[in-house]
């Protein structure tokens, strides 16, 4: 079978090569030059046979949308195109009434597998019409892990099902990699224990933790020991926070996924706000300055544990308080912030800004 492949990337780029593997003719076109084998769309469109299934991995958004509007005016009826993007399901409505006004198929599809889809092969969710399926079905295969096709891939529903999967997929991601990333901290804290790898490795056969993910962290800390010199800051794609939405919409209770999700968003804060907020209150109401904290731990409590990093101050030093080492002060001392002193904007990225579909 021919197919046309936009967007050859990371991902469409390897989809592109286990497509071929598989015997199947790929036409190709991405906006960098080196990597297409057409060069443009009409070149594309006209290098395919009728029927034509065009692929389309570009950036959700508007670079989606412009895409299958021009292939709008160039497929024609009986064509069928299928966005394997990360498009938010509510837009695969409106992108099937462009194409299904001229005739022309739609299919959203979720697609998982990340780095590791071309050698073992890719998890699908597919929403569209069933004779769409059925006419891209070779395709699918192609992409598939081998084995059983209920095991890499579903019809999930209607149009929008196959991204609202993904997006599901994507939230139960956060939740099971922020498990073990707790996890791991715990252990790393603890002094008995001496091989944090180890009891990851230990853990990926025959137990009920074991998993893919669970395998990459152990290859994470053999690659990077101790995770040294790996920020902090961590991005989300904006599934996440669309599966949050949608908890709420429909009223199911999603705290595992809210509290991943705003962990991703403090590990982008220098300085905290709403830190800075407790730690003014905690001054107006009772007197305590920052560097008393120490004061109300109990017996054997650690304020930050020997292997996180404190933050720091403007000089590269702990922050006082930061480690229990603070003195004592007077309510006069209390400063607003939680490390810093003024409350006033702090440089670098906050939970709110920055790209977040990198």
């Amino acid at each position: 079978m021919k197919i046309g492949m936009i967007g050859l990337g990371k991902m469409g780029g390897n989809m592109r090569q286990r497509l071929a593997r598989a015997g199947h003719e790929v036409v190709g076109f991405d906006l960098d030059e080196s990597l297409r084998d057409v060069g443009s769309l009409p070149e594309l469109v006209e290098a395919l046979d009728a029927p034509r299934i065009v692929w389309v991995m570009v950036p959700h958004g508007e670079p989606t949308r412009r895409t299958v509007e021009e292939l709008g005016e160039l497929l024609e009826e009986g064509d069928l195109v299928i966005e394997g993007g990360n498009s938010k399901f509510t837009e695969d409505a409106e992108l099937d009434a462009i194409l299904s006004a001229k005739g022309i198929g739609y299919l959203d599809c979720g697609v998982s597998g990340g780095i590791w889809g071309l050698e073992n092969g890719y998890g699908l969710m597919c929403g569209g019409r069933a004779e769409h399926v059925e006419m891209a079905m070779p395709i699918f295969d192609a992409l598939r892990p081998e084995g059983p096709r209920e095991e890499g891939f579903v019809h999930a529903g209607d149009v929008g099902a196959g991204h609202y999967a993904k997006m599901v997929h994507n939230g139960i991601e956060y939740g099971l990699m922020h498990a073990y990333a707790e996890g791991y901290e715990l252990l790393a804290a603890k002094d008995i224990v001496k091989d944090v790898q180890g009891c990851f490795q230990a853990w990926s056969r025959g137990t009920v933790v074991r998993s893919w993910l669970l395998d990459l962290a152990v290859k994470a800390l053999d690659e990077t020991p101790g995770l040294e010199g790996i920020s902090e800051y961590t991005t989300d794609s904006g599934e996440g926070r669309w599966t949050l939405e949608e908890g709420i919409e429909m009223a199911v209770p999603m705290p595992v996924l809210a509290a991943a999700l705003f962990a991703r968003f403090a590990s982008r804060q220098e300085n905290s706000p709403a830190m800075q907020m407790v730690a003014a209150l905690r001054g107006q109401f009772g007197g305590h300055a920052v560097k008393m904290l120490e004061d109300e731990l109990g017996e054997g409590q650690v304020e930050v544990h020997h292997a996180a990093e404190p933050k720091q101050d403007d000089a590269g030093e702990a922050r006082v308080g930061a480690e229990g080492e603070g003195s004592g002060g007077s309510a006069d001392d209390a400063g607003p912030s939680s490390g810093s002193g003024s409350t006033g904007g702090g440089s670098g990225p906050t939970s709110g800004s920055g790209d977040t579909d990198r």
